[in-house]
């Protein structure tokens, strides 16, 4: 501790000393001892795009060699087990001293033939699902009983037109006289607003089967009728003639046949 003060007039007899103790405690602060190298914390190798693109050569790998130093070697393994194909591989690529290219075509012919047996059986497979299907929404076979119906055509009197139902629907038979026959098949087909010859419409001369339906609105026209002694639609004034074609009024198409045959029985027709 040093501390100042004003002796007077005694200072000529006072002497300034210093003693130096020690008190043997550890000093506080810690002496840095100097060190000849800077020691620091390297940096952490971050692998990223641009530090991996930086580790590829830049120019091509060349192989150096000299007298006086010793050959590269290659440090790879070499006892790494390879499988055997050869029980799978076709007899024609077997021989490694003959080229694959001199037996392609018989390798081809048989994957197209493979390939053309596959086809085969996956179109036949699939024909008889679709088939199955589309069968299973067909009519039942009692409905299939109802859509034929065969009449007695010694029931039908000559000139004269009956009406029968069939599949909900009125059907017209009409037994046609020798004189109908012969005005009908010479009646002109560019006459007509839907040409179609007699012959087309009756598969017999004198037999007439017709859907007693117009095709205008779907009314039901009436039998030797009308101005051409065939039929006439009461609604709107169709007039077809004796084998049921439109000759006059709205009606756009003629009266429709249905698909029907002669039994092999005499006198029996099979309608549906």
């Amino acid at each position: 501790m040093t501390s100042v003060v004003r002796a007077g007039h005694l200072a000529p007899y006072f002497k300034a000393s210093s003693t130096v103790l020690s008190n043997g405690l550890k000093p506080v602060v810690v002496v840095a001892t100097p060190v000849d190298k800077l020691v620091t914390q390297p940096l952490a190798h971050t692998s990223t795009v641009q530090t991996l693109h930086g580790s590829l050569p830049i120019q091509g790998l060349k192989a150096k060699h000299s007298t006086r130093a010793a050959t590269q070697v290659r440090f790879a393994h070499s006892d790494i087990a390879v499988p055997d194909f050869s029980a799978y591989r076709r007899k024609d690529t077997l021989d490694p001293t003959v080229k694959a290219e001199e037996h392609v075509d018989n390798r081809n012919t048989f994957t197209y033939l493979i390939a053309g047996a596959g086809s085969v059986a996956g179109a036949y497979a699939a024909k008889s699902v679709v088939t199955q299907f589309v069968s299973s929404m067909a009519a039942a076979a009692d409905v299939l009983a109802l859509a034929k119906i065969e009449i007695k055509l010694a029931e039908i009197p000559e000139g004269k037109s009956v009406t029968f139902k069939w599949r909900g629907k009125p059907l017209f038979i009409r037994h046609r006289t020798a004189k109908e026959i012969e005005t009908e098949q010479a009646v002109p087909l560019e006459s007509l607003r839907d040409p179609e010859a007699d012959g087309a419409r009756a598969q017999r001369p004198d037999w007439l089967v017709v859907i007693g339906v117009c095709t205008h609105l779907g009314c039901v026209p009436i039998a030797n009728a009308g101005d051409f002694g065939g039929y006439y639609c009461p609604c709107h004034g169709s007039h077809y003639d004796a084998s049921g074609r439109i000759r006059k009024g709205p009606a756009p198409l003629n009266l429709e046949v249905p698909p029907h045959t002669f039994g092999d029985e005499e006198g029996i027709l099979v309608v549906g």
